[in-house]
């Protein structure tokens, strides 16, 4: 039995790694679809400001996630306004839930934010209750 022959750019010795793994990037890119590419950007925001993915949040804990909000309605909850927003961090939709609000400025569907409080399980989603939150300057990527 013969060994392979290394990789083109490998990693062996004389081999530069960085060439085939900015390649490999690049190819990754180009087969990925448009929501799969906003997905590991946000994936990688999250990590980068410190905050919990969301998919890795659990019931009643307190967490600070970050994320885009995907939809922004308004929905009474036992006849109090409730202003409903669906946060999508690249791993998993947490619904942010503001009650007593009919709208906030700067809540809007595409708005990057990060918000804290404590988690909670409703109806298998995770759900945040009036957290604290801080919008992120538009256009910043």
């Amino acid at each position: 039995m013969s060994a392979a022959p290394p990789a083109a750019g490998g990693s062996g010795p004389g081999g530069r790694a960085k060439p085939a793994g900015r390649f490999r990037r690049m190819l990754d890119r180009l087969s990925s679809s448009q929501q799969d590419l906003e997905s590991e950007e946000l994936r990688e925001d999250a990590q980068a400001s410190g905050c919990t993915r969301i998919a890795e949040c659990g019931d009643r804990q307190i967490v600070r996630v970050t994320g885009t909000l995907r939809t922004v309605t308004l929905r009474p909850r036992a006849g109090v306004p409730a202003l409903e927003a669906e946060l999508f961090d690249g791993t998993a939709p947490l619904d942010v839930v503001w009650l007593g609000r009919r709208s906030i400025t700067g809540i809007e569907p595409g708005r990057r934010l990060i918000a804290s409080g404590r988690i909670s399980m409703s109806h298998g989603r995770r759900v945040l209750f009036n957290p604290k939150y801080e919008l992120r300057p538009l256009g910043q990527e």
